[in-house]
């Protein structure tokens, strides 16, 4: 278990990604993986309001349906950690206090449950003073709705001046950061964010820590088609760094008999300020090959040599 930042969450080493339930799988297929992740020890489950609007028929919050629906046909609400977002979807758009008060209620109803563990703002919204979206969280907050708060897909800059803004007023600080980040994207976070997250101890929970996909393993050379919503994205890493990164990975993986994907994600978990990468799955077999980082240790070599092939 890990904690986030300075908030009294304690979080499994993975994060189960939700942006799946509701679009390419539906409540039964996900129930069966959710099912699969806390019985082998994870906890942490990430989702949206947005999730997933854009598939036809859809209209937002369905993965949050599908997780309220799940906690209360399995009485699990306390054993489990909760991580959503508002600010995306397009009917309950930006960070205004009216809106973070009128969509974190949304969350809270179709979640079925009165708090949310971790609150973020997914999307960083400049036409807001910062003062009253941090007013406004500070509310939920207060009111017991939100126990923790993050920021997702901000810029080092515009968090720096929210937590300064979060100090100044006495207000709840950002705890938990999620961006774009994992061995095949390094650069951006590691040279702006990383050394702000470290300094004020605030939690990485990297996003697409898989590389849509690629870091599985899944995409290679002369293989087989995969039919994925992702697979053009993924096999867009496959290049002369990508494969380099793929044997590695290959090397390691047999060396402790795990999945290649285990591997990705605990270099992306040893990296400093990562509190737990998050990565979704269709099925419980394709959760398997995620499940081994909950435990997996890679040594000081192992570290270096991924490091060493993924950098830019």
């Amino acid at each position: 278990m890990t904690t986030i930042g300075s908030s009294d969450l304690d979080v499994s080493r993975l994060c189960l990604g939700g942006n799946v339930f509701g679009w390419t799988i539906d409540e039964d297929a996900s129930f069966e993986v959710l099912d699969a992740y806390v019985a082998a020890g994870g906890n942490f489950i990430d989702t949206a309001d947005s999730y997933f609007w854009r598939k036809p028929g859809n209209s937002g919050g369905e993965s949050e349906t599908i997780i309220g629906n799940w906690m209360a046909a399995r009485g699990n609400r306390d054993d489990v950690v909760i991580a959503t977002k508002v600010s995306s979807l397009p009917s309950r758009p930006g960070l205004s206090a009216a809106n973070i008060a009128e969509a974190a209620d949304d969350c809270l109803r179709r979640l079925r449950t009165d708090r949310i563990d971790l609150l973020y703002a997914h999307r960083d919204d400049e036409s807001v003073a910062q003062e009253e979206t941090l007013d406004a969280f500070a509310t939920l907050v207060k009111a017991g709705k939100v126990r923790a708060l993050g920021a997702s897909n901000f810029t080092a800059e515009r968090l720096r001046s929210a937590l300064e803004i979060s100090d100044r007023d006495g207000l709840p600080r950002y705890e938990a950061v999620q961006p774009h980040y994992n061995l095949m994207e390094r650069s951006d976070f590691e040279a702006s964010q990383a050394p702000l997250l470290e300094s004020e101890n605030i939690a990485c929970l990297p996003y697409y820590a898989l590389a849509k996909g690629f870091l599985t393993g899944k995409y290679r050379d002369g293989g087989p088609s995969v039919d994925s919503v992702r697979a053009e994205g993924a096999l867009e890493y496959l290049d002369d760094r990508g494969r380099a990164v793929l044997a590695a990975l290959d090397e390691i993986a047999a060396g402790h008999e795990v999945p290649v994907a285990a591997v990705a994600l605990a270099w992306l978990a040893a990296q400093p300020t990562v509190a737990a990468p998050i990565a979704s799955a269709r099925t419980p077999e394709q959760l398997a090959d995620l499940l081994p980082v909950l435990t997996l240790q890679l040594t000081d070599d192992e570290l270096r040599l991924l490091s060493h092939v993924s950098s830019a």
